[in-house]
């Protein structure tokens, strides 16, 4: 019976991905570049939060005793009004019944002022929360929607006609039965995710920078948990559009994320795809922060720090302030290193930050350039530190081309502090990978070897090695996986006395060529 149910739902989830292609493909002729995504994504949000609202106010009103056929969505605005301060404190946002998604689509044909409509409506659902706890979660989350934008069409009436080619297709999307269930949030998201996909792998270098392919965030959320069946917080410093959080909603269950997901991403527009994204997998308001600015010189979650599962996906050797600013060095995340990350490769700082807001019992996996495992200066002496203090659990080396925007092959670095050895697990999964498409994925199986050798922590021939770090500090402290782990040798033995008899005939056959040619040569001179 499961594997009909998940055949089922393969197939469901291949129908939604079709649609949404077609979607795409549509407003792609019109909307520039890959600009749809804001148009496609809001539309999608619009419609999943009217849903959610309509879905938890019927099933609150049809418990009472003659309400059973309730319907919010046929309620006057007037009537609705007297529960908005109740529905607010508890979804975090209100929505008029002639507000909702299905009722606004209905009357969008008819009304020549449909833009100006929605903007009403965007910024009634935003001004709901204002004076409330979910005010921040809600804020500018409709901004990058312009209605009004010449991408649309060059005329009022041609933007409110590919505003109804919109609101028809995501109305037309199968993303559940009318009752809000797990299947429902399941399509929801999958729409997300695969809209993030497809931008992702169509936006050139910059698709790397807000989007971590599902098969690397699932192999990093599932290191951070090994032994793990719930944790307290779970937090990404550089979370982009969410995927990587949202794997421990997916892996553990998001009710086993006691006290919630964390985030902070430094783009405002990919920070507002993250908020976005959790309420398309139904995290409640109170269950997420996500904050907006710097990490590194404006960290938003002291309060909330340590954390017990830590993932993240930073940017690869970017720029940041460093030693140029003199109270940094004293910031009690890269003090205890003595020396702060170079100013052009800001890694090691994002790693420093990390293993400061770990908690004694967590676990952190951050995918990380290369370089940062064996290049000298000041990040030699960061990892001397992380290395002398027995931070690092395990570098796991990747196969390349997994990542949008890039086709480098980076590694995973793996901080505990509560280590049981005193060495470093080497593990090669660099062959590890499919190729799908114009990039390489990790399979399920691939993920799961992997899994298996970092909780085994054993020697695997041409795979992984234990180190211990009296070794490594013999090595100048380079962590290069390839450093410790010996590759397969796939040569073929040379058969010796074959190789002089292949020469021997190979010269022979050069010089009856040469002949011939002095041969040509001499009947052309006569």
């Amino acid at each position: 019976m499961p594997t009909n149910t998940n055949s089922t739902k393969e197939q469901e989830r291949n129908e939604l991905f079709k649609t949404i292609w077609q979607i795409a493909n549509e407003l792609r002729g019109s909307v520039d570049g890959w600009d749809f995504k804001q148009y496609v994504l809001g539309m999608l949000f619009y419609r999943f939060i009217s849903e959610n609202l309509t879905n938890y106010i019927n099933e609150t009103e049809r418990r009472i005793p003659g309400n059973e056929h309730f319907d919010y969505a046929k309620l006057s605005d007037e009537e609705a009004e007297f529960g908005r301060a109740e529905t607010v404190k508890e979804k975090g946002f209100f929505i008029l019944p002639s507000e909702l998604f299905a009722n606004v689509r209905a009357r969008a044909k008819n009304d020549p002022n449909l833009n100006e409509t929605l903007a009403k409506v965007f910024q009634n659902i935003e001004s709901s929360a204002k004076g409330t706890a979910s005010e921040e979660a809600l804020k500018g989350l409709f901004d990058d929607l312009d209605l009004n934008s010449p991408k649309l069409g060059n005329t009022v009436e041609k933007r409110n006609q590919k505003l109804v080619k919109i609101l028809d297709a995501i109305g037309e999307l199968k993303l559940g039965n009318g009752k809000f269930t797990e299947n429902t949030i399941d399509a929801f998201g999958d729409a997300y995710e695969f809209l993030m996909t497809m931008y992702a792998s169509n936006a050139g270098k910059s698709g790397g920078e807000f989007f971590t392919p599902q098969e690397v965030s699932e192999l990093l959320a599932r290191i951070t948990v090994v032994g793990k069946k719930e944790v307290n917080k779970v937090y990404d410093p550089c979370c982009g559009s969410g995927s990587l959080l949202l794997k421990f909603a997916k892996i553990l269950g998001k009710e086993n994320v006691r006290q919630g997901f964390f985030g902070q991403e430094i783009n405002l527009t990919t920070y507002n795809l993250c908020r976005i994204n959790m309420f398309l997998h139904d995290i409640n308001y109170n269950h997420f922060d996500i904050a907006h600015g710097d990490t590194l010189t404006d960290p938003k979650h002291w309060d909330d720090e340590p954390f017990d599962a830590i993932v993240s996906n930073p940017p690869y050797s970017i720029r940041w302030e460093g030693d140029d600013n003199p109270l940094l060095i004293n910031d009690p995340r890269f003090s205890p290193a003595g020396i702060l990350a170079p100013k052009s490769k800001a890694d090691l700082a994002f790693v420093m930050h990390m293993l400061s807001w770990l908690s004694p019992s967590g676990t952190a996996a951050i995918v990380c350039f290369p370089g940062v495992l064996y290049r000298g200066g000041a990040e030699q002496k960061i990892r001397k530190y992380l290395i002398d203090n027995n931070y690092i659990e395990a570098i796991i080396q990747l196969p390349p081309d997994l990542f949008f925007g890039t086709t480098i092959a980076t590694c995973i670095m793996v901080l505990k502090k509560n280590k049981q050895d005193n060495s470093i697990l080497f593990i090669d999964a660099s062959e590890e990978f499919v190729r799908s498409g114009n990039k390489n994925k990790l399979t399920p199986e691939n993920q799961q070897k992997i899994l298996d050798a970092y909780i085994a922590r054993k020697d695997i021939d041409h795979f992984a090695r234990l180190v211990n770090n009296q070794i490594i500090a013999q090595n100048d402290y380079n962590i290069a996986v390839s450093s410790y782990v010996a590759q397969k040798d796939t040569k073929e033995e040379i058969d010796i006395l074959k190789l002089n008899e292949e020469i021997k005939r190979i010269v022979a056959r050069q010089n009856e060529l040469r002949r011939a040619i002095d041969e040509i040569v001499e009947e052309l001179e006569r």
